[in-house]
């Protein structure tokens, strides 16, 4: 009967203790440093076959298994150890749990040359960004609250920041109950962010007013990119997005509005703009990948859209305990805790760990394949489908697919002008065009084919006079 799948993020088999320690201490660090796992004694690695461990030296080796450990290992380790039968064959089964302590390393080795860590199936060195990550974890302390040493920062500057906060909380609310909860923003308030620090009575800027101000060599850029078909094989445009952290979200949005198609319904007379993609989600998105990025690593942020998909891909893996799954069911995690405070207080992201779950709903009211989220050991990449059903024309707006409701034989332009003029039939094409936001050729190509189909017929002068709309026959 199979018991074994595999090695995995979390397990690891070893088909016998062996007589050099360091050949499985290397991943007792990594699981301590991760979310922890299990090493296997008496399972070979690569067919699972059980071949157990000798019945008379078991109790002896688990005592040896649990010096070493806690022997070798700095912060020390303690691992628990477990028998079990399988096919009656005893095999060993060392579990350990994730360490609180961060960097776990091998003593004989140093921090710097004794830390690893787990990827997918595999033990590697941990390396220096990855280090420094660890040693905050460990401190329970967080980039972007690390004060700035060699930065100085007036009072006439927090000042400005605070005020620029508040205009974008204000601008950002979406509702007057919204508006009316927004509160300014002092010194203090920063202080309990993590955006400003005090050590030795002086108040200093912390790495999260550096992104916020755009001073200190941070925040990183974005980079933008528009490509053809699916694959990174035809190239169209770029762009490389600068500032705050708050203006790069923006900009980075705009520029992939400009990009992707719009289409139109119509209310009445009115007419709303309508994008192939979520904007409120593509926001978050990109505001997620700003907040919970790692900015030990110094890559960008990359924002590619392809002929089927708009690809975010942000540096930094998926933080202990959070899985793909889990931030599906809601479940978050903070990377970068000053950040976040500013960014919820600029409505800029919403209730912890609902942005996932709320973009995936949107997605689907939109008709759109599921959110996909993959976990590249050290980045993190989201996927957003485009509709490639879509029959929007990007020059024209025009559906000519679709048919409305109250003329089942008008294209949606041509259903648009017939609307108007059913309200006001004295409208001129000039209004129209301010109305529908069109040029003036545009109205009166469509104009011209009413005409043709025999769906208005002018009466009077071009001044004076009025259309008058004919019914279609049922």
């Amino acid at each position: 009967m199979a018991m074994f799948f595999g090695e995995s993020r979390y397990i690891e088999y070893k088909r016998e203790v062996p007589k050099d320690s360091l050949k499985y201490m290397k991943s007792v660090v990594a699981f301590a440093n991760g979310d922890g796992g299990q090493i296997i004694f008496g399972v070979e690695d690569n067919t699972e076959k059980v071949i157990g461990v000798p019945a008379e030296t078991l109790f002896q080796t688990m005592d040896a298994l649990t010096n070493a450990v806690t022997d070798s290992c700095e912060p020390m380790i303690i691992p628990n150890i477990m028998v079990r039968e399988i096919d009656e064959k005893q095999i060993i089964i060392m579990e350990i749990m994730p360490g609180m302590e961060r960097p776990y390393f091998i003593k004989s080795k140093g921090m710097i040359n004794g830390t690893y860590i787990r990827t997918a199936g595999t033990t590697r060195p941990a390396d220096q960004v990855i280090l420094q990550e660890l040693i905050l974890e460990g401190r329970n302390k967080f980039f972007d609250q690390e004060p700035v040493w060699h930065g100085m920062v007036a009072d006439y500057e927090i000042d400005a920041l605070c005020r620029q906060l508040y205009e974008i909380a204000l601008k950002n609310a979406k509702t007057a109950e919204q508006r009316q909860a927004v509160k300014r923003v002092t010194k203090n308030t920063l202080l309990s962010w993590g955006v400003l620090a005090e050590r030795q009575h002086m108040v200093l800027p912390t790495n999260a007013y550096s992104m916020l101000t755009n001073t200190n060599g941070l925040p990183p850029l974005i980079q933008c990119a528009v490509f053809k078909t699916e694959n990174r094989a035809i190239f169209v445009d770029r762009r490389e997005i600068t500032g705050t952290v708050q203006e790069q979200i923006e900009k980075a949005l705009q520029y992939v509005l400009e990009k992707i198609n719009m289409g139109a319904r119509f209310h009445g007379i009115y007419r709303e703009d309508v994008y192939e993609l979520p904007p409120d989600s593509l926001r978050e998105l990109i505001a997620n990948a700003v907040v919970h990025r790692s900015y030990l690593e110094p890559a960008p942020i990359q924002i590619a859209l392809f002929a089927n998909r708009l690809e975010i891909t942000s540096p930094g893996g998926l933080m202990r305990g959070v899985t793909v799954a889990k931030m599906k069911e809601g479940f978050s995690k903070i990377r970068n805790r000053a950040l976040a405070s500013a960014f919820a207080y600029m409505n800029i992201i919403e209730q912890w760990g609902s942005g996932i779950p709320r973009i995936m709903h949107e997605c689907q009211k939109y008709g759109l394949p599921e959110l996909e989220i993959i976990d590249l050991d050290g980045d993190m990449r989201v996927n957003l489908y485009r509709c490639t059903k879509a029959k929007t024309d990007q020059k024209t707006d025009q559906k000519t697919d679709q048919k409305t409701e109250s003329n089942p034989i008008l294209t949606d332009n041509e259903a648009a002008i017939w609307q108007i003029l059913l309200q006001k039939p004295s409208c001129t094409q000039k209004e129209m065009a301010g109305i529908l936001r069109w040029k003036p050729g545009k109205i009166k190509y469509h104009i011209r084919n009413l005409q043709a189909k025999g769906r208005i017929i002018r009466v009077g002068s071009h001044r004076k006079g009025y259309w008058q709309l004919v019914q279609p026959e049922k």
